[in-house]
């Protein structure tokens, strides 16, 4: 991962590279500026507690396991200090979130429910259908999802196989999915295939840990070249792909 990222860097760019005014506006007030989410400070207070939260929890895992080690018996403090998004990464995925207006976001791997906050909060008259394997996991998301007021999510817990077909069964179309579930390249490509059918064009994926294995690097190199995708975004951290059908395809290497 060091040799790749340091040829990340090396392609990187920033907004004065952008020749697309779409990406250009979407780099300028989500990356560059940010969005503002309301009650920010009160989640990141909540999970700076979390990081102090010395109950241990049986972990299921139903994916590639974590790089932190995958012990099966995990404190709470651990989990909110390796495997939750950073306040950076989640800002940038609530405010997509925001700007867009998206009212029917899908979160795959729910984990301590940090983002699904971020994302509860920045559409709050939309619904957040958040997924995960872990019953214990769960457990305390739901906790955080009570004390933060996130009315308008959907914990939705059991085997993606079977919890993801169901519920996109149930919707009409999908306007937002973040992927950060399994990290391996079969199952990744069955979600984004599975999410496909229910996207449209002003609808928006994004993909965690874009580089975490070869595996991964395979399944976004087919996710950025598929017919379907006109825009692509690689951050290295992330992968962002929009489906606007009126735009040329292109592909962008920016700084996050």
């Amino acid at each position: 991962m060091v040799r790749d990222y340091l040829k990340y860097r090396w392609k990187a760019k920033n907004e004065h590279s952008i020749h697309s005014p779409f990406v250009f506006e979407f780099y300028l007030d989500i990356i560059k500026n940010g969005q503002d989410i309301p009650e920010e400070a009160e989640i990141k207070a909540l999970f700076e507690q979390l990081k102090k939260d010395e109950r241990i929890i049986k972990i299921k895992d139903l994916g590639a396991g974590s790089k932190f080690g995958n012990n099966d018996q995990k404190k709470v403090a651990r989990i909110a200090s390796t495997a939750v998004k950073s306040l950076k990464w989640s800002k940038i995925i609530a405010g997509i979130v925001k700007k867009y207006e998206y009212k029917r976001c899908l979160e795959l791997g729910t984990s301590l429910g940090f983002t699904t906050a971020m994302m509860s909060k920045a559409s709050p008259y939309g619904k957040v259908y958040s997924f995960e394997g872990c019953s214990n996991t769960l457990g305390i998301a739901k906790e955080v999802f009570s004390r933060l007021n996130c009315q308008n999510v959907t914990p939705i817990l059991g085997d993606l196989d079977q919890t993801l077909s169901h519920t996109l069964g149930q919707l009409d179309r999908v306007d937002f999915v973040f992927f950060d579930a399994n990290h391996q390249c079969a199952p990744t490509l069955k979600y984004f295939r599975a999410c496909l059918n229910k996207a449209h064009e002003n609808s928006c994926f994004v993909f965690d840990d874009i580089n975490w294995s070869d595996g991964m690097k395979e399944a976004w190199e087919e996710i950025k070249n598929h017919p379907k995708v006109t825009i692509s975004i690689d951050f290295f951290q992330m992968g962002v792909v929009f489906f606007r059908a009126k735009q040329p395809k292109q592909h962008f290497i920016l700084k996050a």
